[in-house]
């Protein structure tokens, strides 16, 4: 008996499969191997195409079933994360009527924030828990303001997993956590944000059916199974966010724990038990996956936009032969990179610094000191350095990141960068043998009601714990410092 899980990232499309009784992956893949594209016709766009989603979607899962050789009867459940705050439009035909505007995407900060003027800031942080900002709805109310013909043909609006969902099953759902990351959940009501969606001018009408975040959702349609490979009537069992499911992957479910990740962005993740918010709205505030009216359980959201993306952009331009071979010169360079400094925020606007966009910048060059090694180390300490400083943001609502857990993937395999991490933010760093595709796999488990909350996370491997280092954190703090000083002068 097995469960499949997708990840449907803005890079690529992973897939694994989880033995139900052994509670392990015992297969997965990946398509493409290298980068989705994305499509940035002007400055702080960022688009793509939902039907490359789908395609490689069918690959990762056609790899998947090669390598296993299973039987699909065995499959019992599909779970479902995808990356968040993305705006996917459908016409009555369920077909794509333009391309996703996806998480990165920051042409609706404006129209966001005229939302929060006429809802006031009250009422955003009491029943939304952030700024309408530069979130889906918004993102829905630019394509009715500056594409109103394309509006004038949505049937529905939809989050890039709803998208999916919806391709697997041929019906249009959401999740209760997913209207949340919209910024369309009113955690006061317990429902749809009407004032929200009047505040943008969008209709109700627009919104799909609401479904749990666990459970059955819809069946594998006989189209979608035959073009994937997998058995007809199969169950889609839970759907949740990258970083929610990221959190339910590392068991990150209680008050107090977190999580992180270091993919294309970068983000730590912490839950709550209290209606609490920034009021900046610098981190983000969503129903995690196991909230409920009568448990709160509320996911502080840290998000840099430019982690990953800016070490591959490293690799790309340097033509280096591997992120190991990077590595390997930048262990060759002192804590500090001898002075240069690096920010990653080309990835655009950044929240953290309430919707600025501040481009990726280098400082401190010297030519006839730095090589690419030198780059190679502070590319990796300036996302840590991000990171930390959002973790200042992070304790002023209440949470320390004492133990920070994340899958041992994308940059927490490098050792210079958990080390930086670890030292950054005075945190213990435990690294798990999971990613998003296994963790939506457990999820489907769960939602099918074969796991409960506790059975679920017994394949959950500590693999390592790095703890920070007294003899390295002079060091350390003072990069940060100095990291810190030219960022306020960048940002004044």
């Amino acid at each position: 008996m097995y469960f499949i899980g997708y990840d449907i990232g803005s890079s690529s499309i992973k897939a694994s499969l989880l033995h139900a009784d052994l509670n392990k992956e015992v297969s997965s893949a990946q398509s493409p191997k290298k980068e989705l594209p994305m499509i940035a016709l002007q400055t702080g766009w960022a688009e793509q195409d939902p039907a490359i989603w789908w395609s490689h979607l069918i690959k990762a899962t056609q790899d998947l079933l090669s390598s296993s050789g299973i039987d699909t009867n065995d499959i019992k459940a599909i779970g479902i994360s995808y990356q968040m705050h993305g705006l996917v439009m459908i016409d009555k035909d369920h077909k794509v009527i333009r391309p996703s505007i996806i998480w990165c995407d920051s042409r609706a900060v404006g129209l966001g924030t005229k939302a929060e003027e006429r809802l006031g800031q009250s009422y955003c942080h009491q029943h939304i828990l952030n700024s309408p900002g530069n979130f889906t709805a918004a993102k829905a109310a630019w394509v009715k303001n500056h594409e109103p013909d394309i509006y004038d043909q949505c049937h529905k609006i939809m989050l890039p997993g709803d998208y999916v969902a919806m391709r697997m099953s041929n019906q249009s759902t959401t999740t209760y956590s997913g209207l949340s990351e919209a910024i369309l959940y009113d955690f006061m009501k317990g429902g749809l944000a009407e004032e929200v969606l009047e505040a943008l001018g969008l209709s109700a009408d627009l919104i799909p059916e609401l479904v749990s975040t666990f459970g059955t959702q819809s069946l594998l349609s006989s189209k979608a199974a035959q073009e994937l490979g997998l058995k007809a009537g199969t169950p889609i069992t839970y759907r949740a966010g990258d970083q929610p499911n990221n959190a339910l992957s590392l068991n990150v479910l209680q008050p107090g724990e977190l999580a992180a990740t270091a993919g294309t962005s970068g983000v730590i993740y912490g839950v709550n038990d209290t209606l609490s918010s920034d009021p900046l709205s610098r981190v983000n505030a969503f129903a995690h996956v196991n909230h409920t009216e009568e448990q709160k359980r509320v996911g502080i959201l840290l998000c840099i936009n430019g982690t990953g993306i800016q070490n591959a952009w490293m690799k790309r331009t340097t033509e280096a032969p591997s992120y190991e071979s990077m590595n390997a010169k930048a262990r060759e360079k002192p804590i500090g990179s001898d002075g240069l400094l690096i920010f990653p925020f080309g990835n655009g606007s950044e929240r953290i610094f309430e919707n600025k966009q501040l481009d990726s910048s280098i400082h401190g060059l010297q030519f006839n000191r730095h090589d690419q090694g030198h780059l190679y180390r502070a590319a990796q300490e300036g996302i840590a350095c991000s990171l930390s400083y959002g973790t200042e943001v992070m304790r002023s609502i209440g949470i320390e990141p004492k133990t920070i857990r994340a899958g041992e993937a994308n940059l927490f395999m490098s050792d210079i960068f958990q080390e930086a991490v670890a030292n950054l933010t005075g945190a213990s760093i435990e690294l798990y043998n999971t990613d998003g595709a296994q963790g939506a796999a457990r999820g489907a488990g769960i939602g099918l009601g074969y796991y409960n909350l506790k059975e679920a996370f017994t394949g959950l491997n500590l693999r390592k714990c790095i703890e920070p280092d007294l003899e390295k954190s002079e060091a350390y703090k003072e990069l940060y410092g100095r990291w810190k000083e030219m960022l306020l002068k960048t940002l004044n």
